[in-house]
């Protein structure tokens, strides 16, 4: 399992697959909602919607459930790429160490970096 360099929140591109065009999601920016680092993957609104049946049942207040809905499946994390704030387009994630002031105290962290620009995503 190595580090993984997307977060939840972050805004991201898909970089492989087949093109809009054909159907696909190549070039779709969306908004990661879940990390699932055991197995690198993530979910991301809107990208990679597949169609899931679910069983009629019925509910406690006598309704019916079930049906077919469309929801999103985990992507792997090589598919996507961190969009960078300032340009809108792909970039890659480095690191680079701050000095913060915590508690009257001076600490070094490693702050997440757009390689292209030098802009921080936090």
């Amino acid at each position: 399992m190595a580090k993984l360099k997307i977060k939840k929140g972050d805004l991201v591109q898909v970089i492989t697959g087949a093109k809009q065009e054909r159907g696909g999601d190549r070039g779709k920016q969306g908004k990661v909602l879940r990390v699932f680092p055991e197995n690198n993957r993530v979910l991301v609104e809107g990208i990679n919607r597949v169609t899931k049946h679910t069983k009629v049942g019925q509910s406690q207040r006598g309704t019916k459930t079930g049906g077919i809905e469309t929801v999103e499946a985990p992507i792997h994390i090589s598919n996507v790429a961190i969009v960078d704030p300032s340009t809108k387009k792909p970039t890659r994630v480095g690191y680079r160490l701050e000095t913060v002031e915590r508690d009257g105290r001076e600490r070094v962290v490693r702050v997440r970096v757009a390689k292209s620009s030098g802009k921080d995503l936090a």
